[in-house]
């Protein structure tokens, strides 16, 4: 009997070209979705989203789209209002999006902000600059 290996979203470094266009196509149509305002829900009306990546899986069937409300402000909300509309946003891609499947969709907050915060907060601590003053010492 074989064993399936479980459905993986590669990160850009990895990714396919194909897979890497068809997420951009991807998050290009839901982007244009939530500016027009297609979306009917109070909580996606009432919030400014952005969607910074989309990650395809390498059959494209299942794609994972990152969102960041403004501010990072309710994600949780958003991400529960966009899923209860998940059927609507994966007919609507569908039909702008020429592909022969269209792809299960899922949603996941975008913490790349929060990691970037956490790395710059990391930089200003005290024996990191002591230790940055003495690389710069060192190469004088």
């Amino acid at each position: 009997m074989k064993h399936k290996k479980p459905k993986q979203d590669v990160g850009p470094a990895g990714a396919s070209q194909r897979q890497l266009r068809v997420g951009e196509l991807i998050r290009h149509a839901m982007a244009e979705m939530l500016t027009r305002g297609d979306i009917h829900d109070p909580v996606i009306e009432g919030h400014m989203i952005t969607i910074p990546e989309v990650r395809m899986t390498a059959d494209l069937r299942l794609a994972t789209i990152y969102v960041m409300p403004l501010g990072g402000k309710d994600v949780n909300e958003v991400i529960a209002a966009l899923n209860d509309n998940k059927r609507f946003l994966r007919g609507e891609i569908a039909h702008r999006v020429n592909l022969k499947f269209a792809p299960d969709i899922r949603f996941r907050a975008d913490e790349r902000f929060d990691e970037a915060e956490r790395i710059e907060k990391l930089l200003r601590t005290p024996q990191v600059r002591r230790d940055l003053e003495k690389e710069e010492d060192a190469d004088e």
